[in-house]
């Protein structure tokens, strides 16, 4: 006995994964979600840039310069 693991072989498992998914939401629904995962995957990248920009703007300092004020660009005394 070889069980499902050996039925969904290659590419077929996308035929089941889509069957099961119109079992569960029901057609009407498939729009609906696959804009609202558009919407989020937009929002996560959004935000993926905005942290990259921001790291690169830090440029490896390490927010001290030894002086004790915690601002990098006020020279040590």
């Amino acid at each position: 006995m070889q069980g499902l693991g050996a039925f969904i072989a290659g590419q077929e498992w996308i035929f089941v994964v889509v069957v099961a998914v119109i079992l569960l939401f029901g057609a009407k629904k498939i729009p609906e979600l696959a804009k609202t995962f558009g919407k989020a995957k937009g929002e996560y990248e959004k935000g993926k840039i905005e942290a990259d920009r921001e790291l690169s703007g830090y440029g490896g300092r390490k927010g001290s310069s030894g002086n004790g004020s915690g601002d990098p660009d006020e020279p040590s005394k």
